[in-house]
């Protein structure tokens, strides 16, 4: 992907004079970088040159900065933005790299199907920028970035809500696949993870049942989200150098679809763009407020959805970073 290289090297430019951010009223945490690999909820872009599986058209990124749809399935900023935000880095330009995909699974399969950057992939971006790193800062000094950035992860939402929930493939198959590649990114030199759950699947509005969560899809769903925090915390017990953490995004997400007026929304059971279809390129069927919204499309939250989530996760988690 001639962007995605173009951005890395842009990005490299920042990275020889970057400084460690201090989160000071929530706690003593240093982050030199974010570094974000998996799906659509951290996807910033990585889709924007596939020929399926992106959405850098409007109305998506209405109500972005500079109103730019800029690859974000959103209207606004996704849980990527909003984390380097809590973190105090206030320039994009020094929030380090995103390799996620919009659908990326945990295996080349799930690329050829859905036409997406495979978990495989980002990977070997994230090689490649950290050979260019260590060429323009240092060696030492790129270990450290490397050391002290912070990776987010979220994968799992495809491969649950399409691969395991139609039965395709089984979870059995998937989640030790997700736990090799967070192996592989310690062996890169990475020593801080938040890793996300799945969504609350059957909250979407794709996947609601006479306007009701589905209760199926999210069994589902918690299903995995508590094989992958065992699995986190046995890979914590064998890396006592690192910090692996789990974000919990269902339960928050769960809580504002099936009660949204407790949280000061109008519509849970609709995305604001599209309804329970695709967020269409032009598309006039969108609503005039997203704010209202639980979803802005029939799979992705809203920006306010995302603000109420990662304020949520980041007050139970970040102290764990300490």
């Amino acid at each position: 992907m001639a962007s995605a290289s173009l951005f890395i090297l842009f990005i490299l430019q920042a990275c020889a004079c970057l400084f460690f951010y201090t989160v000071g009223a929530q706690a003593n945490i240093k982050v030199s970088a974010i570094f974000s690999f998996g799906d659509s909820i951290l996807d910033t872009g990585m889709n924007n040159n596939l020929p399926s599986g992106r959405c850098n058209y409007p109305p998506y990124g209405r109500d972005f900065p500079g109103k730019v749809a800029t690859g974000r399935f959103c209207n606004g900023k996704i849980p990527t933005d909003l984390i380097a935000e809590a973190l105090g880095i206030k320039d994009n330009l020094l929030t380090g790299v995103g390799f996620a995909s919009s659908g990326s699974g945990i295996d080349p399969l799930t690329s050829s199907t859905l036409g997406v950057v495979a978990m495989s992939q980002q990977l070997q971006y994230f090689k490649d920028y950290i050979g260019k790193l260590k060429g323009v800062a240092g060696e030492e000094k790129a270990e450290a970035i490397i050391a002290n950035s912070l990776v987010l992860m979220s994968a799992g939402n495809n491969d649950i809500g399409v691969s395991y929930t139609a039965g395709s493939r089984k979870l059995q198959y998937t989640f030790p696949a997700y736990v090799i590649q967070q192996s592989q990114l310690y062996a890169l030199g990475a020593r801080r993870f938040g890793v996300l759950s799945t969504v609350a699947l059957g909250c979407e509005p794709s996947g609601r049942v006479a306007g009701s969560c589905s209760m199926t899809a999210n069994v589902g769903a918690q299903t995995y989200n508590n094989l992958l925090k065992a699995g986190i915390a046995t890979l914590q017990s064998k890396h006592s150098d690192a910090k692996l953490v789990f974000f919990d995004i269902f339960t928050p997400l769960d809580n504002i679809a099936s009660n949204p007026h407790q949280f000061g929304f109008q519509n849970a059971n609709l995305g604001c763009c599209g309804g329970v279809g695709s967020c269409l390129p032009f598309t006039t069927l969108v609503c005039p407020d997203a704010s209202t919204y639980v979803f802005w499309d029939s799979l992705h939250p809203t920006e306010k959805t995302y603000r109420i989530v990662v304020s949520d996760v980041l007050n139970k988690t970040l102290s764990s970073f300490s």
